[in-house]
């Protein structure tokens, strides 16, 4: 008797489990995603997941987290993208979840406390290599510095970032337009019209479920549409979350402080997965279960649904002058964005001699490209052992 072969949705759904389990490093994922999908499986090509990459690069979103949901979207249609996505980041928001309930139950304790406060300066580190690495990337000419210093003095100022954001998509639409370039494109195929229509009917659904939120607990409304706001403007990956949050949830909101929300990024850090992850910490912190529930899934939803309306026409929005121009304003904004959170946890922190070489020497090792958990966990052991 023939061995049955496995159902592609469940191999596809499995094989993202599975890589979200060791997902560790971010952006360093995109390697073995494409390990797994162009060379083991052959879901894709060379060329197209390079357009992937190309196009998750230029929306909000995790990078790696919206790279398992095109793969699953070019192989297998939206159920597949649907199934990759939660298979990949699964792992790190059941492990976020648990890391969450202990913190709360145990941060009192003096060997936590203790814990904490080296984390703290790790995660200045982390924060500060993540300024420098995008910096290096995509500061290019001086108006690029300019805009990303008016944005970093413009949030310090009390601009909200999504004004500056949107701010930045204009003046990168005047600045960075190549004049010969095409506009955006107005044709859309009857393939493209047929995915457009499945997305539509996901985004109504995702409306209604929104809505139905509202009727039951508007506090958790309000959560939720906090984290889709974020969302949907942290552009340049995963790192580009945490100026926002920082600024929406410390500053305006006042729900947790500085040192809390930097114990949420430490945690996540330890966790498989993107930074965005931080999101489930936030939630159980404030509504618990229900809450962590309801921030991870508003956190993820919004690029995901951008991710799966942009890919029938993205080969030609990538040459529209527009969606160019703004899209480079945007990231030159976040690197003075991801400055401005380096100096407020800087500031959150008590510095003294031994804080300030762990802070250098994880800088250091983040700059040689040691992996991320390994910076965490020995900065963990020297936490609990100096300070």
């Amino acid at each position: 008797m023939k061995t049955q072969e496995i159902n592609p949705y469940t191999h596809l759904f499995i094989s993202f489990l599975r890589l979200g389990l060791t997902a560790f490093g971010g952006p360093a994922m995109i390697a073995y995603i494409r390990k797994l999908s162009v060379n083991r499986n052959k879901w894709l090509d060379e060329e197209t997941f390079k357009d992937g990459v190309s196009l998750c690069q230029s929306i909000p979103g995790a990078t790696a987290m919206q790279m398992a949901a095109y793969v699953g979207l070019r192989s297998n249609g939206l159920i597949g993208a649907l199934l990759s996505y939660v298979g990949f980041g699964l792992p790190a928001f059941t492990l976020m979840l648990i890391l969450s309930i202990a913190y709360v139950d145990a941060h009192k304790l003096p060997q936590v406390i203790s814990l904490f406060k080296g984390l703290q300066i790790i995660v200045v580190a982390i924060i500060a290599n993540a300024t420098y690495s995008f910096g290096k990337g995509i500061l290019k000419n001086y108006r690029e510095i300019l805009i990303a210093l008016i944005s970093a003095a413009l949030l310090w100022l009390g601009v909200s970032p999504f004004v500056i954001i949107i701010g930045a998509a204009l003046a990168g639409t005047l600045f960075f337009m190549n004049p010969g370039s095409p506009a955006l494109p107005t044709h859309i195929g009857k393939r493209n019209q047929r995915e457009f229509k499945q997305v539509m009917l996901l985004f109504f659904i995702f409306i209604a479920g929104l809505a139905g939120l509202y009727i039951a607990d508007i506090k958790l409304f309000k959560l939720a549409t906090l984290m889709l706001k974020i969302d949907l403007f942290a552009f340049g990956g995963g790192f580009g979350s945490v100026p926002l949050m920082l600024h929406e949830i410390v500053d305006i909101r006042k729900w947790i402080d500085s040192k809390t929300f930097m114990d949420g990024i430490a945690l996540g850090q330890v966790t498989p997965g993107p930074i965005v992850i931080t999101a489930t910490f936030v939630g159980y912190l404030m509504y618990r279960f229900a809450g962590a529930l309801v921030a991870t899934m508003a956190i993820f939803t919004p690029s995901f649904l951008i991710l799966v309306g942009i890919t029938p026409f993205f080969d030609r929005l990538k040459t529209s002058k527009y969606f160019v121009g703004a899209t480079k304003g945007i990231l030159a904004t976040f690197v003075g964005l991801l400055f401005y959170a380096t100096i407020k946890f800087a500031f959150a922190v008590p510095w003294e001699v031994v804080r300030v070489l762990l802070a250098l020497g994880a800088l250091t090792a983040l700059i040689k490209k040691i992996d991320i958990l390994y910076v965490v966990l020995v900065g963990a052991v020297i936490s609990i052992i100096i300070l």
